[in-house]
């Protein structure tokens, strides 16, 4: 099998394009996919300079996906004064699995020179996710705990730490497993949230602004060529699925993903494409219904909630009294 581009061996073929490509014109294809992605994104302000530089602050689980952006990231715009990038990192408290990918990203921020930040949901929280997972008051799943506690430390820290933009791993086949799971539940309001966390342009950041805005440039890039990248690239990324994981129903919606795509390459790009669209409109209606005016505060924390108390702290109350 030929590279299409230079005639070299393949070391992939990717069936929704009909492309074989070499090593160096895969690197290449990802490479330039993420920082169309940025572009297309209006993600690095025109009003950025390197006297007022952006801070872009990166979830760096040390998992495939945050590895391979930071990389590319650092790459791109590690010698650019216009961006200051941050890593920051999450332990969740669970033995034998988050230490290795922690000394991954440290490797890998020691290597670009990257600042590098680790928080911890037991200096955070007063709980490790072994505990919660013992406990487990609520009867959820693992994944759910851990997303809202994640989504709470990342957007405290991210804040703290003077982050222009929140960017995530998330690659092709994450987004359209979530882009599927919100069509088949109906939820209109989490598709406007999407569009509201995930697509660009990104506008000025006002003060009274109470969430940093997210990106995610890996979005255009499937999950299996994410880590063919980092294999490529010798990235010391720690691929071991967390012994806690039981999202069963995002399995099951992977997994019919997988098969659609085999059958009809090109399937999750249609997708991701359709519910952009789907997205923007709900958005737009959510924003004309309610506006802004839906959040309050905790009154625990102070966090921006549509409820008094914000799910985090119900969670860790719940834990704790467990």
């Amino acid at each position: 099998m030929e590279c299409d581009k230079c005639g070299r061996e393949a070391v992939m073929h990717a069936a929704y394009s009909g492309l074989h490509l070499c090593e160096t014109h895969f690197r290449v294809s990802v490479e330039k996919r993420v920082r169309r992605r940025i572009r297309e994104d209006g993600l690095l302000s025109p009003e950025a300079t390197p006297e007022a530089p952006e801070t872009w602050v990166v979830g760096l689980s040390g998992g495939k996906d945050s590895v391979v952006l930071t990389h590319i990231l650092a790459e791109t715009f590690g010698r650019d004064p216009r961006v200051e990038l941050v890593a920051l990192s999450i332990h969740e408290g669970i033995e034998g699995y988050r230490d290795a990918s922690l000394d991954a990203s440290e490797e890998l921020t020691a290597a670009l020179d990257i600042e590098h930040e680790v928080v911890t949901y037991e200096e955070e929280f007063g709980l490790r996710m072994d505990q919660v997972v013992e406990d487990d008051p609520e009867d959820m799943a693992p994944c759910a705990y851990c997303g809202v506690f994640r989504r709470d430390v990342l957007e405290r820290y991210a804040e703290a730490l003077g982050a222009d933009k929140l960017l995530t791993g998330h690659n092709l086949d994450d987004e359209a497993q979530t882009a599927l799971m919100n069509l088949f539940s109906g939820d209109v309001k989490q598709m406007a949230k999407h569009f509201d966390a995930s697509l660009g342009p990104f506008p000025a950041r006002a003060e009274s602004d109470r969430f940093v805005p997210r990106a995610k440039p890996l979005r255009d890039v499937p999950e299996k060529e994410v880590a063919l990248y980092a294999h490529l690239q010798d990235l010391p990324a720690h691929i071991t699925e967390c012994p806690h994981a039981s999202e069963a129903y995002r399995g099951e919606i992977q997994q019919l993903l997988l098969e659609m795509e085999e059958s009809h390459p090109g399937t999750r790009h249609s997708i991701i494409s359709g519910y952009e669209e789907l997205a923007e409109l709900a958005a737009l209606r959510y924003r004309d219904d309610e506006g802004s005016s839906d959040f309050g505060e905790c009154d625990r924390c102070g966090a921006p909630t549509a409820r008094e108390v914000c799910r985090k702290c119900y969670l860790v109350e719940a834990v704790d009294e467990a």
